[in-house]
């Protein structure tokens, strides 16, 4: 007989130990986006609380976001922003520097991609620290974008991102968690 456990969204994602270095175990997204019915799943999942919300733009950061943002922007046949790494983006943009476990970065976006008042979904595969997060969160407000809600396929608790994004007065929806790094 066969398992008749439906499987959920942290089923597909595979943990690989000590990637990038010694002790960390990473939350490997890429065999959710390779079974058609995990991801599904995952677009699915990361829409349904924001369901009948008006949404303008969904906005994915670098790079997993990109993924999970393009396909929720076609579901909700809405616009899709990315926010990149420095020098990625062509034209004018607006930078933000933010930390990360081992030194800073810089993400941008477009001078022109928001307009005042459109309502912005912020999506990403995963949320640790919530610098990453934050940085898009202060790139967005900065056009005047109204962020409805942040949406991750996996939340590492322990790292504290939620609280931090929380305390900003972001709604967090995730779809699963991993203790531990």
């Amino acid at each position: 007989m066969r398992n008749s456990k439906k499987k959920d969204v942290k089923d597909y994602i595979r943990t690989i130990v000590d990637f990038p270095h010694e002790g960390i175990m990473f939350r490997d997204v890429t065999t959710l986006f390779a079974d058609p019915r995990g991801f599904r799943m995952a677009i699915d999942q990361l829409l349904h609380p924001y369901a009948g919300m008006q949404i303008d733009k969904v906005v994915g950061l670098e790079a997993r976001g990109f993924i999970l943002g393009g396909a929720i922007a076609h579901q909700l046949t809405v616009g899709f922003v990315p926010i990149r790494k420095k020098g990625k983006l062509p034209g004018a943009t607006i930078s933000q520097a933010y930390k990360l476990e081992y030194g800073d970065a810089i993400v941008e976006l477009h001078d022109d991609a928001i307009q005042p008042g459109e309502k912005i979904l912020l999506v990403d595969d995963l949320l640790a620290t919530g610098g990453t997060a934050q940085a898009g969160i202060k790139l967005i407000e900065r056009l005047g974008g109204e962020i409805i809600g942040c949406a991750f396929v996996v939340d590492l608790p322990e790292l504290g991102g939620r609280d931090l994004l929380e305390k900003l007065g972001m709604d967090v929806h995730v779809l699963c968690e991993f203790e531990g790094e």
